[in-house]
């Protein structure tokens, strides 16, 4: 997309500065696509999933600072998302019992707050080390948070946890947060303000000598820089839009628990991180998204959501490393070229390929789950709204069709990608158009 310059005058000097106006129509599109998705959805459980995407977002863009900005990679980032929903959700209360004053729309401030000051905390003797020492130091400081939430009951509420009623005060402008919407829209401001405020760190000089540290330290140590002083605000900071996410969560859900610190939950937002691609900025938004995917609408589905997430995980490490950010990435230079088109029909058939492949792998996981683990409750069993029994063979002889003809189809459909891809890369080398 082209860009537009713009004059700017200091002094008595003159000159451009261009105007990215690819950033601020995927900006725009990002805010327009919040702003009229529950138009489109309006179920309450599509509410719920984009909400809990929102949050997710900022879970997950928070981590990839350590992560992907840093190279810091943590097993305990939960704790502080945690935290600062326990701390958020004690304030809520306090504000219903009439104690304290404060409006709901402004308790991710209060989480933000309470994840920075642990972040200040557990911070300084975390980034003391690097690479995996520190990531076995996160992990330690992981399950000593997660095992005092069982300990320390008036603060964490034990195993039940502690619950809250979202609709305190006056309601503003005919705003309860009772509604599930409400909360959406609440959610969708605070993520694009996240979304907003840790690009803009990207751009600052914390944020390159952050990748600067990422990528060379020993450098970065020998022209003057404090490699443990930039990790430490990088985790404060990180902690802090962790806290606002963790606030989120306890005004959407009303309950904060121990699982809420759980070392599931920074696992969770580890692969939605990684899937997404920890390389790129909005990599983590894709991640979160399709997270959110697995772990809420396919476990609606399907007892075996688990399964399908671990087995996408291993396919994305084997084969898309640098996640699905990666890929959209790779067609940037095509589709500034034109040469994308050239691509779209071998990318169809890999398509359908895969969708083939899929089926096959859905069918044979269930069949397995249904004879292994839930025959008690018969094999009669539906896929797609298609009855069969599971103690039969046709299926069993179904999924290893499938599973031929989806390899084989794979196979053919690999090959004419790599070499068209070939093709195109070397016209683009060559200078053709």
């Amino acid at each position: 997309m082209q860009q537009r310059r713009e004059t700017v005058v200091t002094g008595s000097t003159m000159r451009y500065r261009p105007m990215n106006l690819a950033r601020w129509a995927i900006w725009g599109l990002t805010a327009a696509l919040m702003l009229v998705m529950p138009l489109f959805f309006t179920g309450g459980f599509a509410i719920t999933l984009m909400s809990q995407m929102g949050i997710m977002i900022i879970f997950a863009l928070s981590y990839n600072m350590l992560l992907g900005q840093t190279g810091m990679l943590s097993f305990g980032h939960a704790v502080y998302a945690g935290l600062g929903a326990f701390i958020a959700i004690h304030v809520l209360n306090m504000v219903g019992a009439g104690k304290v004053w404060l409006p709901v729309s402004l308790l991710p401030v209060v989480g933000g707050l309470a994840g920075a000051f642990f972040g200040v905390l557990f911070g300084y003797v975390t980034t003391k080390k690097s690479g995996t020492t520190f990531a076995m130091i996160t992990m330690g400081i992981g399950e000593m948070v997660f095992a005092s939430s069982l300990m320390f009951p008036d603060f964490f509420g034990g195993e039940g946890g502690i619950s809250t009623n979202r609709m305190v005060g006056d309601p503003v402008f005919g705003i309860t947060y009772g509604p599930g919407r409400q909360v959406y829209y609440l959610i969708a401001v605070w993520c694009l303000l996240s979304m907003v405020a840790m690009y803009a760190w990207t751009q600052t000089p914390l944020g390159r000598i952050a990748n600067a540290v990422r990528d060379n330290p020993e450098r970065v140590e020998f022209i003057g820089y404090n490699t443990q002083r930039v990790r430490y605000l990088v985790l404060i900071l990180s902690a802090f839009f962790a806290g606002i996410s963790g606030a989120l969560s306890a005004i959407n859900f009303e309950i904060v628990s121990a699982e809420n610190v759980s070392a599931v939950r920074s696992g969770g937002v580890l692969l939605a991180a990684f899937i997404g691609g920890a390389g790129v900025f909005f990599g983590p938004v894709i991640g979160a998204v399709v997270f959110i995917l697995f772990a809420v609408a396919l476990s609606d589905l399907t007892k075996a959501w688990l399964l399908y997430l671990g087995l996408f995980f291993v396919l994305m490490v084997m084969f898309v490393p640098g996640g699905i950010a990666s890929l959209l990435m790779m067609q940037v230079p095509l589709l500034a070229r034109g040469k994308l088109r050239a691509m779209l029909p071998d990318y169809g058939r890999a398509a359908a390929a895969g969708l083939v492949l899929l089926a096959a792998v859905i069918l044979t996981v269930e069949l397995v789950y249904k004879v292994q683990v839930d025959s008690a409750n018969g094999t009669e069993m539906s896929l797609l709204r298609i009855g069969f029994d599971a103690a039969t063979v046709k299926p069993w002889l179904v999924a290893a069709a499938l599973w031929v003809a989806g390899l084989l189809a794979c196979r053919a459909a690999r090959a004419r990608v790599r070499a068209t891809w070939d093709k195109v890369q070397a016209e683009m080398a060559g200078g053709t158009a």
